[in-house]
């Protein structure tokens, strides 16, 4: 039942009242900041004027209950046009900026907070404060499914992301009837800072950044909004430019795990099909995480007569890593970029790599490499370096070390810096898609031609994966049961999916393929 106009306001009134009292409990607004930010909800929201009553004391540790209320009665009194995602994130981002310092303020919080105390407590508060700003969505976040899966590599880690909704048919509808808009220019550039959004843009009214210098460049810091890992960051340049690989990268890369000693940080690939999602805006993602790839120790150790101070080896991973540490970053810096500049010219046809092909006359290189720098536990300076090859053939049109054909039902998409390291960010689809698997696993629902022979069918794309689920595990197991064999056999999908990313296989021809390359690039092995 409706609510009564003078109920309604009063319950307006308490929901104000009640983010005001968040905010001031969150440190996000100040004693004195109360009424001119209450005043600027009353006028975003239309009313006339506050609570009359004073709220009790009230812990929250979330504004989100609090916004899905306004967000309900910004619906039922027009503010609100359509009751849908992107509408309600649209205001709820606005809201939220009027209860948030102005971003010279929270870079003076955060570095004073490193000087005066940590760079890591200065890290904490700004992962908080993002959080409570509402900027992160962490109960979209929690949402998400996670799990991990016993290799000979070590535990991958598999999530399935449930905290992007997708767009329903309307919306998607309303944003290509809109003018196209360069501004921003990207999704990571500074201008997004306070911008209010639109349709097809999200509203950063309640996003703030942390300026850095890299290599005596202007850079930011800002956590993503879907994080996928512990504190997962963007490090972004203050220039729209785009992604390369270069001796910058790599001192740019050990700047910042110098300053910031307990986050790692890594840069995707400069080429598509092995590179990220966004390549025409140079950045890092880093963060407080330790993944697979890191706990992965060294198989084959190398000495360099070039470095003596640098220790290398290649690491046991799916992929192609060579690990090289010193406590001397200048040194480190120097063979990091001597590797890559000897890869991008390599090839190897015995093994398939080919350092650049000719197309209409032109040659196109393929030969690059995701770097990730840490400080490792012995105090030293360290990277590891990815080789990768976006060679494309009649066989493997998205790509030949790229997820072949066989596993698209699971991963077809690049095989970025996260993927690398050994967390599989798997599509929102697969969620329902093995629950109607696990059904089929125990007896309760037909693997039959609906399924086989209707490419509609959801669970089509599955039909040759689900026939070998049925030879290995039959019908007759409990739902728990085939659910924590599904989990593991999408571990074993991701682990080989990492196998085909890799440039050298995991067999006697990649190994000494492999061993070859260290030798062509000045390393002996020890």
């Amino acid at each position: 039942m409706s609510k009564e106009p003078a109920d309604l306001k009063h319950s307006i009134q308490v929901e104000i009242a009640r983010l005001v009292q968040f905010a001031l409990s969150h440190h996000l607004l100040e004693e004195w900041d109360a009424v001119p930010a209450t005043n600027a909800l009353l006028e975003l929201l239309n009313v006339s004027e506050p609570l009359a009553e004073t709220l009790p004391d009230e812990h929250q540790d979330s504004a989100v209950d609090i916004l899905a209320n306004i967000m309900d009665y910004a619906l039922s009194v027009g503010i609100l046009s359509e009751n849908n995602l992107t509408q309600r994130d649209l205001l709820d981002a606005k809201i939220m900026g009027l209860l948030l310092p102005r971003q010279s303020e929270v870079i003076r919080r955060f570095w004073q907070t490193a000087e005066a105390e940590s760079i890591e407590k200065a890290t904490n508060d700004y992962y908080q404060f993002s959080i409570d700003s509402n900027y992160i969505h962490m109960d979209r976040i929690r949402k998400n499914e996670y799990w991990q899966t016993p290799t000979d590599y070590g535990k991958l880690e598999i999530t399935v992301n449930l905290s992007k909704p997708e767009k329903d048919p309307k919306e998607i509808a309303m944003e290509r009837s809109l003018p196209q808009s360069n501004y921003p220019k990207c999704l990571l550039c500074f201008e997004n800072v306070g911008y209010a959004g639109r349709l097809n843009h999200p509203a950063r009214q309640n996003h703030r950044v942390i300026p850095l210098k890299l290599d005596k460049g202007n850079w930011f810091l800002q956590y993503s909004p879907y994080v996928y890992y512990n504190e997962h960051s963007i490090v972004f340049c203050s220039e729209h430019i785009p992604m390369q690989i270069s001796e910058h990268t790599f001192t740019r890369l050990l700047d910042f795990v110098e300053q910031f000693p307990h986050y790692f940080v890594g840069s995707n690939a400069d080429l598509p099909i092995v590179g990220g999602s966004i390549l025409n805006h140079d950045h890092f993602q880093g963060g407080h995480h330790s993944f697979p790839m890191e706990k992965a120790p060294v198989e084959v150790s190398f000495t360099h007569s070039g470095f003596p101070e640098v220790q290398g080896g290649i690491v046991k991973w799916p992929m192609s890593v060579i690990r090289i540490s010193s406590p001397n970053r200048q040194a480190l810096v120097k063979l990091a970029t001597q590797v890559y500049a000897c890869w991008q010219a390599y090839s190897d046809p015995s093994v398939d790599i080919l350092s650049h092909t000719l197309q209409d006359a032109n040659s196109i290189p393929h030969n690059t490499i995701t770097p990730i720098a840490r400080i490792n536990t012995n105090g030293q300076f360290e990277f590891d370096l990815v080789l990768r090859n976006n060679r494309t053939t009649a066989q493997h049109p998205f790509g030949l070390f790229h997820p072949h054909q066989e596993l698209h039902h699971i991963k077809k998409e690049n095989i970025g810096l996260i993927e690398v390291m050994g967390l599989a960010v798997l599509p929102g689809r697969l969620k329902e898609e093995l629950a109607q698997i696990t059904l089929i696993l125990t007896g309760e629902l037909s693997f039959d031609a609906q399924i086989t022979e209707n490419p509609q069918h959801v669970l089509y794309k599955h039909a040759d994966w689900i026939k070998e689920l049925l030879n290995k595990y039959g019908t007759n197991q409990s739902r728990k049961a085939v659910e924590f064999c599904l989990q593991n056999e999408i571990g074993y999908k991701f682990l080989n999916v990492l196998l085909d990313a890799g440039v050298y296989k995991r067999d006697s021809f990649g190994a000494d393929a492999f061993l070859s390359f260290m030798d062509h690039s000045g390393f002996k092995a020890i």
